[in-house]
This record gives C-alpha cells, sequence and structure tokens, in this order.
C-alpha cells in the first residue's frame, strides 16, 4: 500500500488517499481530515497565493512577496494548518507512519501546504520513502531566491527521497538552485546531495488516459456535430481553460482578432469557441481578467459580425466531458496559449480527441509544460500576438498530409507518456532512489 497526499482543486482540505491497488481497477480509500483552513492555505497551494505569483508570475509584473513578510515562508499559521492536518491523518489512523504498513511509500503533491511535510512526518518517526510531485512550473534559482527564508524551503524539499518535475526544465532549475543557494552537489544519475540529505530529482510528464479518450470521441462523434451548422466552409477553433490570468485569453483573443484583420479571407470562415470556467472570482485579480476578456470578446464580435456569423462564442461555465469530446473533434484548430503552464493536458485531450486521418491541428504556446513533449505542434510565443495570428492561419490551411503527418507523432507520444506511465515511473522512481532497493516493491506493482 501506497499513499498520496494531496489537496482537491475546490475544497480546502487536506486529502490522504491509500492506493489499495496501482492497477488500472485501483481503489482508493479517502482518510483525511476535514476542517476548514482560512482562504490563503487553499489559495497559495494552487496557484493564487504568494507563491502562486513566483512560480507563475504574470507577465511584466513585479514580484508580490508582501504576504511572505513577517513570517517565515511554511511558518505562516494558515499554512500550518495544512501541514499538521495531514500529518495527523497519517498519525492517526492505523499507525500509517509505520514502514511495513506504508509499503512503497509517501506521494505528496505541490506546493504552498505540503512541502514541508516530509520534515514534519520524519520528526513524527516515520521511516518510508516520501516522494514528492510539483505541478506547476519551477522557477529560475533568481526567482526562487526572492522568497524570505527560501532556504528553509530548499531544505524541506531535499527531505523529501524523491522530488518529481513536469520537464526537464523545471528539474534543472531546482538542481540549479540547490547548488547555489544550498551548496548542493550532483551525484550519480539523478541524485544529488545538500545540507546533509540526498534526494532524486527527475522528471515525470503527467499524462491523460489517451486511449480512453479517443474511444470517447469516437463514440461521441457518431452523434453527429454538436455546433450549428454554419456552411460546409466553417472551421472552428477551440479554446478550453480556466479564466485564470495564467492561462493568456487576453493575449489570445487578440491573435484572434489579428487573424481577421491581417488575414480577411478568414471572416465569416472562422469561428472561435472559448470555454473558460470561473475560478477565485473573490480575487481582485480574477474579476479584472473577466472583465479584460467579455470586454475583447464584445469587441470582436461587433466589429467583424453579422447577422448570419458570431466570431467568438465564449462560454463561461464548465462543459460535460461529453460534449467537450466533440467540441475537440469537431475543432479544425486547438488554441492552448498559457502564458506559463507545468504541463496543460487539454493540449493532450485535444490530440486524442482528433480523427486519426483527419486530424486538427494543435496551436501551443512554447511555455508550457506539454510543448516539451509535443514538439510537432505549432509553437509559438504567446505573448507575440503577431506570431499567434500567422500561426492561426498555417493551420487553418494546412494541408491535410502534413496535419496527419504531425498527429500521428503527437499521438504516439501522448499514447506512450499516458497517465499510467506517469504514475508507475513516479512509483517506481521511490525503489530506485533507495541505496538498498526493495525488491518486493517492484513485485507489487507487477512490474517485469
Amino acid at each position: 500500500m501506497g499513499l498520496r497526499l494531496g489537496q482537491p482543486l475546490d475544497a480546502p482540505v487536506v486529502q490522504v488517499q491509500a492506493v489499495l491497488d496501482h492497477g488500472p481497477e485501483r481503489v482508493h480509500r479517502t482518510l483525511g481530515l476535514k476542517q476548514e483552513p482560512r482562504q490563503i492555505a487553499h489559495e497559495t497551494a494552487h496557484g493564487s497565493g504568494a507563491f502562486g505569483g513566483l512560480l507563475q508570475p504574470r507577465a511584466g509584473a513585479q514580484l508580490t512577496l508582501e504576504p511572505f513578510l513577517g513570517h517565515r515562508f511554511g511558518h505562516h499559521p494558515d499554512v500550518e494548518i495544512g501541514i499538521e492536518a495531514a500529518a495527523h491523518a497519517l498519525d492517526h489512523h492505523h499507525g500509517l507512519l509505520q514502514q511495513d504498513e506504508l509499503g512503497p511509500g509517501l506521494h505528496v503533491e505541490d506546493l504552498g501546504v505540503l512541502e514541508e511535510l516530509a520534515e514534519e512526518l520524519r520528526g513524527r518517526g516515520c521511516t518510508s520513502r516520501i516522494g514528492f510531485f510539483l505541478h506547476t512550473p519551477f522557477p529560475s534559482p533568481e526567482i526562487f531566491a526572492a522568497i524570505p527564508g527560501q532556504k528553509r524551503l530548499g531544505n524541506a524539499l531535499m527531505v523529501y527521497d524523491v522530488v518529481g518535475f513536469q520537464t526537464c526544465s523545471d528539474r534543472d532549475n531546482f538542481r540549479r538552485y540547490v547548488a547555489a543557494s544550498l551548496d548542493g552537489e550532483p551525484l550519480h544519475g539523478d541524485r544529488m546531495a545538500a545540507q546533509g540529505e540526498t534526494t532524486t530529482a527527475s522528471v515525470f510528464p503527467i499524462g491523460i488516459d489517451a486511449t480512453a479518450f479517443r474511444k470517447l470521441a469516437e463514440a461521441e462523434s457518431s452523434k453527429g456535430p454538436i455546433l450549428p451548422d454554419l456552411g460546409e466552409g466553417m472551421k472552428t477553433i477551440i479554446g478550453v481553460d480556466r479564466l485564470d490570468y495564467t492561462k493568456g485569453l487576453p493575449e489570445r483573443l487578440r491573435a484572434f482578432e489579428q487573424l481577421l484583420e491581417e488575414f480577411p479571407e478568414h471572416r465569416g470562415k472562422v469561428r472561435l469557441v472559448q470555454i473558460a470556467p470561473p475560478t477565485r472570482e473573490i480575487l481582485p485579480v480574477y474579476q479584472e481578467i473577466r472583465e479584460d476578456v467579455e470586454r475583447l470578446v464584445g469587441r470582436i464580435n461587433g466589429r467583424f459580425g453579422d447577422l448570419r456569423w458570431t466570431p467568438v462564442t465564449y462560454i463561461h461555465h464548465g462543459v460535460p466531458q461529453d460534449i467537450l469530446t466533440r467540441l475537440y473533434r469537431e475543432a479544425a484548430v486547438g488554441l492552448v496559449t498559457p502564458l506559463r503552464d507545468g504541463m496543460n493536458l487539454v493540449a493532450k485531450e485535444y490530440i486524442a480527441a482528433q480523427a486519426p486521418q483527419d486530424p486538427g491541428v494543435l496551436v501551443l504556446s512554447r511555455f508550457a509544460g506539454a510543448a516539451e513533449q509535443l514538439r510537432e505542434a505549432l509553437l509559438i510565443n504567446p505573448h507575440d500576438i503577431n506570431e499567434m495570428a500567422r500561426a492561426l492561419d498555417r493551420a487553418l490551411t494546412m494541408p491535410r498530409q502534413e496535419r496527419w503527418a504531425r498527429h500521428n507523432r503527437l499521438w504516439q507520444r501522448i499514447e506512450t507518456y499516458d497517465l499510467a506511465n506517469w504514475r508507475d515511473s513516479f512509483i517506481q522512481s521511490f525503489a530506485e532512489s533507495d541505496t538498498d532497493p526493495v525488491k518486493l516493491f517492484s513485485k507489487k506493482l507487477g512490474a517485469a
């Protein structure tokens, strides 16, 4: 039995999941300790707090360090609630801190609340291996060093046996930080040492269940088109994002506007469907981004639309997965242009949903973690409006043979590096991180 710790996106609670079976029929047992930490703990953990501003800063924005001032990081009272809650959940449920109960070890996800959990558990006598996975980008050493008390955070990460990252760039930033600020040194392979601790810093790009997603798209497509029929020549561009300042939605809309301005032959023949469900709307920065997006949608539709054609369809709420897969399938272009993103699974979902013999084209920000894997997409700079507009024109006019060739390579990659591969490779790293590998562990996973 191994454990996976993390916070769900939609509730400020700490969950502890006991993974009883790591195979396809795996079962989860929620042990967690529900509580109500104040909003800052939840927001910091998921990218809208001060630490999120460091990991995924807005373009041109200064670092926001005010929430850290007066508190050593990890010792803000609200952040301590999350650490204590997770440790308490483990400590008081069937002796789960014992090595023989934990089996492979602990899997902890994301910064903000749980990055110091390994220290807490070690202090409570936990001897099991503990792994940490960071979903968001790890910044350059210069940016990370801006956090007051950052060495304590760096030392806390070194306590983990395995620290996982989405991309090689993120891992390399961490290694550079450890070398520069913690006097760390490289060991064999991905191992490194600093401050009397050793850890394995490796790359585990998260994936999707690509085969299942493709089957769902095929089943849903048999129901026929879901978008209004505006003529055989109408093409659709699809964007699916949380309404978040890191997703680059205003820049995307300006690029679509520039497409219609610079390439008038597309007017009346292309539509942008942008799905952007709300997130953290109580915060001013998210209220501002919503106002900006709605203003741009109105401007584009008012400037270019007519009685028969609305250039932008904007949906400010969630869409069921079956409907979403049909939209992906119908779209000639998938537009994924975050200013910064740890991975971005929308890009992989779009690829999986395409008809293999007549696929669409993925236009992808080179600042999304997915760009490191999805090199056959049209990679763009989301800050360059003109470049995005030209990429959209190229995607809309790309010959079928080129679309097929690009898609085939992209599909092979997301099928190989799927969700199961991410899960198994991360868990397998627990055994490899130990100086005395546990042979029994690989047997539990069913590994060869």
